[in-house]
């Protein structure tokens, strides 16, 4: 198996970070692959899925250099840089774009696991990757990457909470398959049999990403290693939740309404779109809710998202919600 040693206070200085580069290359995988993960990533892949292939098919090398580097065990290098903090699409891929030509093909040579094919020994790979890389991301994931910055941040919060009641070993063991808390400073990171990775005394970023992939890691020694996770959260909601009688009569139908749909955190404006309350009448909701201790609210990047205290969550299931 692989596994990193972590120090504490790595392991107290990690951060969430949100990734559009990290974003698109999941959304890309998922293209690659023609699978979804669930009805709303189908909608997504049957829109997209058409314009992807034919892409691909007017472009042979980019597509045998894809396909070379989703490697069966391991992706290449440089097509999935390491996050340094928030930037955005245009600073991350500009990365992939500056990799030597050599360094791109000897990661290639690594997720083959085997030589090169006579099609790929060129020097314009990093510009190639880089290019469908940016077709990616505007075509499929800048137009909705609003929506899925707030399932993002949204994760963030959850994660955070659980790290706060539950420990980092609550945390790490729910994050991606393959991926627990071994103990002794010890962390696995996926199934693979690699050698062992000092990192204590590096960054360390997770990064969630919505595609319900199993990720990957990533680093650049020895200064910054990064986990890419699936998040908990789909691009898809089910809609108004019955609000029990009971909690209705007891918070008024509306303020119940949305205390019900804080079982996973939301922001103002989601609660709004969902609600369809105005946005006056929602913020009056929460700030009753936060009094009562009934709902908590976290910051995560841009936003404020709010969610269901201990409290909020017995009250809620008691009432038969």
């Amino acid at each position: 198996m692989g596994w990193w040693q972590v120090n504490a206070d790595t392991l107290a200085g990690s951060r969430f970070v949100l990734s559009p580069l990290a974003e698109t290359f999941a959304s890309l995988k998922v293209l690659q692959s023609g699978t979804a993960a669930h009805p709303g990533e189908r909608v997504w892949l049957d829109a997209h899925l058409p314009a992807y292939r034919r892409r691909l098919a007017g472009d042979p090398v980019t597509a045998l250099l894809i396909r070379s580097g989703l490697g069966r065990e391991w992706i290449a290098d440089f097509l999935t840089p390491t996050p340094r903090g928030e930037a955005d699409f245009e600073e991350e891929v500009a990365r992939v774009r500056e990799v030597p030509a050599a360094d791109a093909r000897a990661h290639l040579t690594v997720a083959l696991r085997g030589p090169l094919p006579a099609a790929l020994h060129r020097e314009d790979l990093p510009e190639r990757a880089a290019d469908l890389l940016t077709d990616v991301w505007t075509e499929t994931v800048r137009p909705y990457w609003a929506r899925r910055r707030r399932v993002l941040e949204a994760d963030v919060v959850a994660r955070s909470a659980q790290l706060s009641q539950g420990g980092w070993a609550t945390a790490l063991d729910a994050l991606r398959p393959g991926m627990r808390w071994l103990g002794d400073n010890r962390l696995q990171v996926n199934h693979h049999e690699y050698p062992p990775r000092e990192i204590s005394g590096a960054e360390l970023y997770f990064v969630p990403v919505t595609p319900q992939s199993h990720g990957w890691v990533s680093w650049e020694e020895p200064h910054r290693y990064a986990v890419v996770y699936p998040c908990v959260g789909a691009l898809a909601h089910a809609g108004p939740q019955a609000v029990p009688e009971s909690l209705g009569a007891l918070l008024g139908p509306a303020r119940a309404g949305v205390l019900v749909l804080l079982g996973s955190p939301l922001s103002t404006t989601q609660l709004v779109a969902l609600t369809g309350q105005g946005l006056g009448s929602v913020g009056r909701h929460l700030r009753v809710l936060l009094d009562a201790r009934l709902i908590q609210r976290r910051r995560a990047g841009r936003s404020v998202l709010y969610s269901r205290t201990a409290a909020g969550e017995v009250l809620v299931k008691a009432q038969g919600g």
